[in-house]
């Protein structure tokens, strides 16, 4: 069988499943386990588990699982089903999926060895430290968040191209064209995705004169079972699909995408979409409790939180305590805002800053960060800094999919254009939309970006350098062999979700989904709040948390974590978040 005939051959049998349905079982099991004391619990939202002998893939849209799952089904591995669900989430989920935006990547081979690839976006070449600041010295509003000056140079298409350049099975078109085909077929809206575009209608008009993308022709809103279009991104993937790189950065795509940014007032250049690269880079290890975590590095500050938090309350009996007690919680809280003290002012691109990791990580440090823990009483963020002897121990929008093929290889990838639909831009007759990442630097120091975050020189812009991020895409082994694949979105809250769905594995004994579906709580150190979902704690643990001096602010949804568990059999267990329409797809 020759290539053209293959590649012709699994193109007709995907958009085969995409207008006619996913051909193999991917409806829950029974699980085969007891349910432990926690299943039933309040705090714990409902969704059903799915189960695969030899692979799976969870992620934000049912249609891009079922796309990866079916590229595993027909001999990819991990890596190509990669390719296939990110630019499949570019055309089903336009609120984060992208290709004008970037992400992380952790990976883990059945050998054992680990690999991270990061395709953070980059600030453009003219870019200045003070871009979004006035004459006064004053942030201008929203100027780092909407409109044109508001992105990053994109890293999505390049590093799908080098990770299938590296790792790739089948061949490069045929993981491009599902995404060519329910572009150009179309997508029908679920109830949420409706929602969210209705949302940013006025935003769409505002930045987007003259263009009709994501409105519907007849002006009226959107609503379940709407079918979405996408012709001119159909003709982009198209482009990405035949000629690899230069399909995006050079070419068409590349004169739509810098003509838009002139005319709207940005700052993009061809040098800035000729110099992009993902980089490859070494993956930080950590433990809890006999668990190996791999996690990702700077300029990620989730991998390092991450691994500072599970350390500093890897000496406390939460198993002994319970799921979000008065106990638990409470010394979870004052553990985050310890850790994110830390990220305000340590962590940015490696790069361009010598992010103290190793101090950072030391367990002399996280000691002395914890000897003000008060076990009854909150410590406020205003009495509490950064641990300032760090280096002498030197010796909203985000989506995440995971994914395990039969040969064992793991990808736990989080991708982003930031805020939802990130700057509202959507590039004139390529019809995609663009990140707005520049916010995650610290515009100025001091300054909270859209999430609440703050930060110093470590992040100040810079030409080229990556912006830091919270994407804490994480794989845990457990005697050296695989155990967990997961990750989320969430901004600044994904570093701490990621924390309690591995807390809820590995000390509560959760399975998978009930780990992803129990209601989380976030504090990231200013503002000085516990940010919760509703129903996180009982009224009588909330009441004991507060007169510790702790407060309160439910902000709804919190992350939407995607999990794989390998379970004792060896098969897999698939979790998809109930915050969404997220899914898992198995075999």
């Amino acid at each position: 069988m020759n290539t053209s005939y293959r590649r012709r051959r699994l193109s007709l049998a995907l958009l085969s499943i995409i207008s006619q349905g996913f051909l193999f079982a991917q409806q829950p099991e029974k699980n085969p386990f007891s349910q432990n004391s926690t299943a039933h619990a309040p705090h714990i939202l409902s969704k059903e588990a799915v189960y695969g002998h030899k692979a799976m893939v969870v992620s934000a849209h049912p249609m891009a699982s079922r796309v990866g799952a079916e590229i595993l089904q027909r001999g990819g591995n991990a890596f190509d089903a990669t390719v296939a669900v990110q630019f499949a989430l570019a055309v089903v989920y336009p609120v984060a999926g992208n290709i004008g935006g970037g992400g992380l990547i952790v990976a883990r081979m059945p050998d054992g060895k680990t690999f991270a690839l990061d395709f953070r976006e980059a600030a453009p070449i003219l870019a200045s430290r003070d871009m979004f600041l006035d004459s006064a010295g004053n942030v201008i509003p929203a100027l780092s968040t909407h409109g044109h000056k508001a992105s990053g140079i994109p890293g999505t298409v390049d590093a799908m191209v080098q990770l299938h350049k590296k790792y790739g099975k089948l061949p490069w078109k045929a993981l491009v064209q599902p995404s060519v085909d329910i572009a150009r077929k179309g997508v029908f809206l679920t109830t949420r995705e409706a929602d969210g575009l209705n949302e940013v209608r006025e935003s769409l008009e505002q930045y987007n004169p003259g263009k009709s993308y994501f409105l519907k022709a007849d002006k009226t809103r959107w609503k379940a079972g709407d079918k979405l279009v996408q012709e001119d991104l159909a003709q982009v993937m198209e482009r990405i699909r035949d000629k690899g790189r230069d399909g995006f950065y050079k070419g068409k795509t590349a004169e739509l995408l810098l003509a838009e940014m002139k005319r709207g007032g940005g700052i993009f250049t061809q040098k800035d979409l000729d110099a992009y690269t993902a980089k490859w880079r070494t993956p930080l290890r950590g433990a809890y409790r006999g668990y190996d975590i791999i996690t990702m590095p700077p300029p990620s500050a989730g991998g390092v939180g991450l691994l500072q938090m599970l350390s500093m309350l890897e000496t406390y009996p939460l198993k002994e305590w319970g799921v979000n007690s008065e106990k638990t919680a409470h010394c979870m809280i004052e553990v985050e805002r310890r850790s994110y003290a830390d990220r305000a002012e340590y962590l940015g691109d490696p790069d361009f800053y010598n992010v103290p990791v190793k101090g950072l990580l030391s367990k002399p440090y996280l000691a002395s960060r914890m000897a003000s823990y008060n076990p009854d009483k909150a410590t406020p963020s205003s009495e509490l800094t950064f641990g300032k002897d760090v280096r002498k121990y030197e010796s909203d929008q985000t989506t995440h999919f995971s994914i395990v093929d039969p040969s064992g290889n793991a990808v736990s990838l989080t991708t982003t254009l930031n805020g939802a639909y990130g700057s509202k831009v959507v590039i004139g007759g390529a019809g995609f939309f663009m990140n707005n990442e520049m916010d995650d630097f610290s515009v100025k120091p001091g300054a909270p970006n859209m999430f609440g975050a703050i930060g110093g020189e470590a992040n100040a812009i810079q030409p080229r350098k990556r912006m830091l991020s919270s994407m804490t895409p994480t794989i845990v082994e457990k005697d050296g062999k695989l155990f967990l694949v997961l990750g989320t979105p969430g901004g600044t809250t994904i570093t701490t979700s990621v924390l309690q769905a591995i807390i809820n594995v590995v000390d509560h004994n959760m399975t998978a989904q009930q780990a992803v579906a129990t209601r989380r709580f976030h504090h990231q150190y200013v503002p000085d709040i516990v940010r919760i979902e509703s129903g996180t704690f009982s009224a009588e643990v909330e009441s004991a948390l507060q007169r510790k001096g702790h407060s309160f602010r439910n902000i709804g949804a919190i992350g939407k974590v995607e999990m794989i568990l390998v379970r004792p059999d060896t098969s897999l267990e698939g979790a998809a978040d109930p915050r969404g329409d997220d899914s898992a797809a198995g075999f």
